[in-house]
């Protein structure tokens, strides 16, 4: 692959994937979105917006399949525009992997940076720094997890450089997992284009990493507050007592717990029109 130009800075636009099936939630995702589900008190595409907004981002693109594309809609659709907050969507007609994110947002990005979230991704910890001072490259979060198997695992050297990084490695090279979370130059967009599918038929965003890391452009933040993806029954019931104890969901940015609340006020004068 050649070398593409490194730009200059850059402001950030923000993309959440909230696509995909969900079938391991089944039959709680058979009528809605996984991403719509509730964590504790408010739905879970709440907490992925949460990140974005804390960090600044104002402009941000969500990704969703196109059955549950009306009810993102309704919940988000004129949410936070008074707010100067700008939501636009774009349906993925099939899930074709991570890093399609990047193509499909294309025209979104433009001649901006980006921090693509996953929409089932909660995080404890406040990434606005690292965010607000991102400046080119490519910028991924890792944390220590039981099961690296699972997930794309990084490697590092003795000097806590990243070397490597492998997809699911089925024999053990780091405990580090790569979470939901990925800040990148517009190059990014170029770079997932070129990306081969890989065995499983998808594009891979650990490939984008990659290259990233083979320019030695990649830097890595590691961290230790809770990360939870709410991908099955346990783990979305375990993520709920979590954000309680832990009050997860007390830390929004003003703005959006400002919306929800709007929000909850206009259904409450909603319901009790219906039954005047």
């Amino acid at each position: 692959m050649g070398e593409i130009t490194k730009p200059k800075k850059r402001k950030m636009k923000g993309i959440v994937l909230a696509g995909g099936t969900a079938t391991r939630l089944f039959p709680m995702t058979a009528t809605t979105s996984k991403q719509l589900l509730p964590v504790y008190d408010r739905q879970m595409i709440f907490y992925p917006l949460n990140t974005l907004i804390k960090a600044g981002i104002k402009n941000i693109l969500i990704i969703v399949a196109p059955e549950h594309s009306g009810q993102f809609l309704n919940l988000l659709g004129s949410l936070l525009k008074k707010h100067d907050v700008h939501i636009t969507f774009e349906v993925q007609s099939s899930p074709r992997g991570l890093a399609e994110a990047l193509t499909l947002g294309e025209n979104h990005i433009g001649d901006d940076n980006v921090a693509l979230i996953l929409g089932d991704n909660i995080f404890e910890d406040d990434f606005a720094k690292q965010i607000k001072e991102f400046r080119g490259g490519g910028h991924i979060f890792a944390t220590k997890v039981p099961d690296p198997e699972r997930f794309g695992v990084v490697k590092f050297n003795k000097n806590n450089k990243a070397v490597e990084i492998v997809e699911k490695p089925k024999e053990w090279i780091s405990d580090w997992a790569v979470t939901g979370l990925y800040l990148y130059d517009n190059r990014c967009v170029e770079i997932a284009k070129k990306m081969k599918p890989s065995d499983r038929g998808e594009i891979e965003i650990t490939d984008v990493n990659r290259e990233y890391l083979k320019k030695k452009e990649l830097e890595v933040t590691l961290f230790g507050g809770e990360w939870l993806d709410a991908g099955t029954p346990d783990s979305l019931l375990e993520a709920s007592i979590i954000v309680k104890e832990k009050g997860i969901s007390r830390n929004f940015h003003p703005i959006l717990d400002q919306a929800i609340n709007e929000l909850n006020e206009e259904l409450r004068i909603r319901s009790k029109k219906r039954l005047q």
